[in-house]
């Protein structure tokens, strides 16, 4: 089944951009990781907030509290499509880097996802 893809844009043949079931699940791990809680509307706890961590000093303790960060909120949102088997956080400037190894509970494949962000 294929869904709108995200962010939404037009494709080659001038129609709605689809994403199929890898691509829409990537999509989401993206939003989930970099909107803030609050931000959205009609779901105030959706996101994780990591990306705030970037104006935070580079420390193994900031490391530690986005991987906690961003664990909670795919556990949260995404427990039921992804099992994570591991997470690494990079902040370098003004760019957040997150490197998600995943399992996906429907086909039990293990995938691995880098999403940056630039705030």
């Amino acid at each position: 089944m294929k869904t709108l893809s995200f962010p939404y844009r037009i494709d080659q043949t001038g129609r709605t951009a689809m994403a199929g079931p890898d691509d829409e699940l990537r999509e989401l791990i993206e939003q989930l990781l970099f909107v803030a809680p609050g931000e959205r509307v009609m779901r105030p706890t959706f996101g994780s907030g990591a990306a705030q961590l970037v104006f935070a000093p580079a420390s193994e303790q900031m490391a530690a509290t986005a991987q906690h960060l961003v664990q909670g909120a795919l556990q949260a949102w995404l427990g039921d499509r992804i099992l994570v088997e591991g997470i690494d956080v990079q902040a370098e400037e003004s760019v957040l880097t997150v490197t998600l190894r995943y399992r996906t509970r429907i086909t039990a494949e293990t995938r691995s996802v880098v999403v940056r962000g630039q705030v």
